[in-house]
């Protein structure tokens, strides 16, 4: 188990977006250290809003001028819902032509759409959303991979069902959380089994969260460095938008 911590150490300083804080990445279950700590700096509570980055793809409803939202996209390309934010940050939409959307909110996108369209609409009204929010669970659980959210935000419990459930060879003790705010990865590793099983299970699950569940048994070393390495590729992909939209600009 402590080379997946090494592993885990050495890869998240390599994203470059990392706290300056050290990271615990799993609980010592071992009862011979009572002091050992069991969690890893909590994410402190806030309202979350989620950013929009490039390659999202994106719903518009405008409301009294229907043609002019994105439903004739799909009726196009019945595969593909949305219309894709392009690696720049841009969005093309008609009359306004492209518009800048990445790293704002959608209530912020949505706002600015509207103010581009007031320029030839006198009733520009419309409806934004993100169509691609997804969570990611991997490690000891049935199904692992993303998990779609549609009400923007899901509990520990009902992402863990979604996967599928845990396995036998899960380790309760150590469910490594990942989460990206502000350009930076805070991690929490938690206890399923303990007095605050209930609170943790309850704990909220946001968009481009990452959950890891790791392997209980001492022999399952080897999958699990295999499971941390492919988290850890996992992670630069997922947090490298970002880090790009940083350097975006109008």
């Amino acid at each position: 188990m402590k080379k997946i911590v090494t592993l885990l150490l050495i890869a998240l300083a390599m994203v470059g977006c990392t706290t300056k804080r050290e990271y615990i990445l799993f609980s010592d279950t071992n009862i011979s250290k009572p002091h050992a700590p069991k969690s890893v700096l909590k994410v402190k509570h806030s309202r979350y809003e989620y950013k929009i980055r490039p390659h999202d793809r994106i719903s518009i409803n405008m409301y009294n001028h229907p043609e002019l939202g994105t439903t004739s996209v799909q009726s196009q390309k019945q595969d593909v819902s949305g219309i894709l934010v392009n690696s720049r940050g841009y969005v093309r939409l008609p009359l306004i032509k492209s518009i800048h959307i990445a790293g704002l909110t959608q209530t912020a996108a949505q706002r600015k759409i509207e103010r581009a369209y007031k320029a030839y609409l006198e009733d520009a009204e419309l409806y934004l959303e993100v169509l691609n929010k997804r969570a990611y669970i991997l490690g000891e659980v049935h199904k692992p991979g993303p998990v779609r959210l549609f009400n923007e935000k899901v509990t520990l419990l009902q992402l863990l069902a979604q996967a599928g459930d845990l396995t036998s060879s899960a380790n309760r003790q150590a469910i490594v959380i990942m989460k990206s705010r502000n350009n930076k990865i805070h991690t929490q590793t938690i206890d399923l089994t303990g007095v605050n099983s209930l609170k943790y299970a309850n704990l909220m699950i946001y968009p481009n969260d990452i959950v890891y569940v790791a392997p209980s048994d001492v022999s399952s070393i080897n999958v699990g460095l295999n499971e941390a390495s492919s988290l850890l590729g996992f992670v630069g992909k997922v947090t490298q938008p970002i880090v790009s939209v940083k350097y975006l600009t109008d």
